[in-house]
């Protein structure tokens, strides 16, 4: 029973992740209207490096596609760890109403790291 329930939350959480990759390089999600000033202003200059947000998006992409399969679910979780990092703290500091959905990105991706520990012991051992 926990392997589907961490299946299903692995999976919503990777289209979301595929969703907000996608938006990068299609930009079809509208801007919300109450977005903080100091939100939109910190998304413009990380628009004017013009390398930058493709480069989260494709992160965005293969981590939320490598979350799909129990196989590379470890590996999908290290590699959206940074990005939910970026998000968890831009949502502390600019905008709090968005924090309840980072803590639950935040909360299945440890799950993910928690239940892959032994996968990642060969890294850090001698």
């Amino acid at each position: 029973m926990k392997s589907k329930i961490l299946f299903v939350l692995c999976l919503l959480t990777g289209l979301m992740f595929i969703n907000a990759g996608l938006d990068k390089f299609f930009h079809y999600m509208p801007v919300p209207k109450d977005m903080p000033e100091k939100m939109v202003k910190v998304g413009m200059a990380f628009m004017e490096i013009g390398w930058l947000m493709p480069l989260v998006g494709i992160i965005e992409i293969l981590g939320g596609l490598l979350l799909f399969s129990s196989r590379t679910r470890a590996l999908g979780a290290i590699v959206i760890l940074p990005v939910l990092t970026g998000i968890l703290l831009t949502c502390i500091s600019m905008a709090p109403s968005a924090l309840p959905i980072a803590l639950t990105l935040t909360a299945i991706i440890l799950w993910v790291i928690i239940d892959n520990r032994e996968k990642y012991l060969p890294m850090v051992r001698k």
